[in-house]
């Protein structure tokens, strides 16, 4: 039987690559303004170029066009049976991810505009698609905002499993139908392309026929960068970032399909294909996989937010569960991310606000208990669920601007202390965009990270990206390398951080305009990329200390304040603070195998850190 097959394969690649095949499944080209359209699209001309874009409206489905009047029918004829992607040439306005969704036909035919399943959802277009190159269009590129542009439709999620579409020899002529979603996206051409077939945006500009072997570009061999480090150096996985994610990273979070808004945008149907892609590379390859992230102040389901508190805290407890069941061998979530930063509360105006109704923020803060005695006890709950629906996972809290000022730093770590003591936390996560780390002396990184240790878990930065133009905002590789010159060591060398994520590397980087990618679309890598390769590699870390961790301390409780170290000999420095991260006591010592302290301080839980040559490790002590 696998013989059989193979020869048939073999065969169909060699039909399919001849003249007369490639001419029986010649592309076809098709202007948007040439179908049907409904009476809520337009087709303006602008710089010589006719498009289709809708008329804007207050409201938007979600998953289906809702009305005729939103619907653009084609009737398209093919010179051949076979199976076709489909290839759009698009720009997305001015509002980003307000201008960037569609829909297209989910197969040929006439569809039902408010029926869901006759529909696939395409969301997310800003940030991928192709202007030039001798690169092959598929479902990622980095191409952004108000710039014509070239995807696969065939091969991007952008919300919904995509499909190809298989036209039979007795029906070379196909309806096809696309729908509109936001206003401001606008369509110039779409393309059927033979499945298989790498079609350049030359070829699609033309409407010429691709190629049976994909252009020739630059492939890098790997292994990961940090492959024999004791520190992960991982990625974030999307369709714009998962093109060779094997040859350079170690560690896998997906960048949007982990939000729930991604997977239940609408109430009980759950959009896992994204998620499933980045576990399934995590596990197969055996890295380390990261959930982000459960509850957030954006990108959460509109559904929610008018909810009464008891139906929200229900629904929330069904998320974690459902996420809990699919994915069962989750190593790291972050439960809560930006806390500090952004609240699920509609009227909050954090430094990402106003959140105002149905701008995704998920309205649930009261749901979870608001502030509370703590301030903090929408936190606190979150974690609890948590610990409960991941009894195995270690949990994170994540959050940005908190290693820029000693400030930040103290107010995270106060958050952080109230999880700890609860016995609800156990990592911290660390942002670190561009816009968090330019300027900020390393010293002064490297001291907030030092702050936060104090709490006595690990630190990882969870979304490293460093840009790479000049003051003229062109495209510039000596200010990259500079800036991850004289940022990534800060980070990568401290005793507290145990892995670096990279928030993107390809063209398609959330900060494409701002040059972070490291890899050019032809796969070619910038300076930056060159020279992290080769001082990751270089760069001896040191091992955590076993002659640290070996040490005791007793009584524990501590009756009144006294308690004593053994198998101390080798420590230098012995410091003790509170859960706000106050240095209480400080004692320097030198070969003593057995240490006696006394603390004068009230009844609580304090932190004894230990440092010796090769670092500290952190233990607790409860003063009764």
């Amino acid at each position: 039987m696998f013989r059989t097959s193979t020869l048939l394969t073999r065969a169909l690649l060699t039909l399919l690559g001849s003249p007369a095949a490639l001419a029986q499944n010649a592309p076809v080209s098709q202007q948007a303004e040439t179908g049907t359209l409904g009476a809520d699209w337009t087709s303006p001309t602008q710089a010589g170029v006719q498009y289709v874009t809708v008329t804007p409206t207050a409201t938007i489905n979600s998953q289906n066009p809702g009305t005729a009047a939103r619907v653009i029918t084609y009737s398209v004829a093919f010179p051949g049976a076979g199976s076709y992607d489909l290839y759009a040439r698009m720009r997305v306005g001015a509002g980003a991810a307000n201008d960037d969704s569609f829909f297209y036909g989910n197969g040929f035919g006439t569809k039902l505009p408010a029926d869901d399943t006759n529909w696939i959802t395409v969301n997310n277009l800003n940030s991928v698609g192709y202007t030039s190159g001798n690169v092959a269009v598929d479902g990622g590129g980095g191409a952004s905002n108000n710039v014509w542009k070239w995807i696969n439709l065939s091969k991007f999620n952008g919300g919904e499993a995509p499909v190809s579409f298989t036209v039979a020899a007795g029906s070379l002529t196909q309806t096809f139908q696309i729908g509109a979603r936001e206003d401001g996206l606008d369509i110039d051409k779409l393309v059927f392309g033979a499945t298989g077939l790498y079609f350049t945006v030359a070829n699609l500009d033309a409407g010429t026929q691709g190629a049976t072997t994909p252009p020739v570009v630059f492939t890098p061999a790997g292994p990961p960068l940090a492959t024999g480090k004791p520190k992960f150096l991982g990625g974030v996985y999307s369709q714009p970032q998962k093109t060779f994610f094997n040859a350079y990273f170690n560690q896998v979070t997906p960048e949007n399909a982990g939000k729930w808004g991604s997977v239940e945008g609408t109430r009980n149907q759950m959009n896992w294909t994204e998620l499933d892609s980045a576990y399934a590379l995590a596990r197969a390859k055996g890295y380390p996989f990261k959930m982000h992230t459960l509850i957030w102040g954006q990108q959460q389901p509109v559904w929610i937010e008018t909810l009464p508190a008891a139906e929200q805290l229900a629904e929330i407890n069904e998320w974690f569960a459902a996420v809990a069941q699919r994915y069962p061998n989750l190593d790291q979530i972050e439960v809560v991310n930006e806390a500090l930063n952004d609240l699920p509360l509609n009227g909050s105006t954090g430094p990402n606000g106003p959140n105002t109704p149905g701008s995704g923020a998920g309205n649930y803060y009261e749901a979870l208990g608001g502030a509370g005695a703590t301030g903090w006890d929408w936190v606190i709950k979150s974690f609890q669920l948590a610990r409960q629906h991941f009894p195995n996972a270690q949990l994170l809290i994540n959050d940005y601007g908190v290693i820029t000022t000693a400030t930040n730093a103290q107010r995270y770590l106060t958050l952080i202390n109230l999880l700890t003591a609860r016995n609800l936390l156990d990592g911290v996560g660390i942002q670190g965009h561009a816009f968090e780390t330019r300027n900020i002396p390393a010293a002064t990184l490297q001291a907030n990270l030092s702050v936060l240790a104090t709490a006595g878990k690990p630190l990882y930065i969870t979304e490293l990206d460093i840009d790479g133009v000049n003051s003229a905002n062109q495209l510039d590789d000596a200010v990259q390398l500079a800036e991850y010159q004289r940022v990534f060591p800060a980070l990568w060398t401290h005793p507290a951080v145990k892995g670096i994520t990279l928030w993107g590397y390809r063209p398609g980087h959330w900060r494409t305009a701002q040059g972070a990618f490291l890899a050019n679309a032809d796969n070619t890598e910038r300076s930056a990329l060159v020279w992290l390769r080769s001082y990751v590699q270089a760069t001896v870390l040191a091992a955590k200390s076993a002659r640290a961790t070996a040490v005791h301390i007793f009584p524990n409780p501590s009756a009144d304040g006294r308690f004593t170290l053994s198998g101390a000999s080798h420590l230098t420095t012995v410091r003790v603070l509170d859960l706000q991260g106050r240095l209480v006591q400080e004692r320097l010592v030198n070969r003593q195998e057995t240490i006696n302290l006394q603390l004068p301080v009230a009844a609580g839980l304090y932190l004894v850190q230990l440092h010796d040559a090769q670092g500290f490790t952190t233990g607790k002590l409860l003063v009764e």
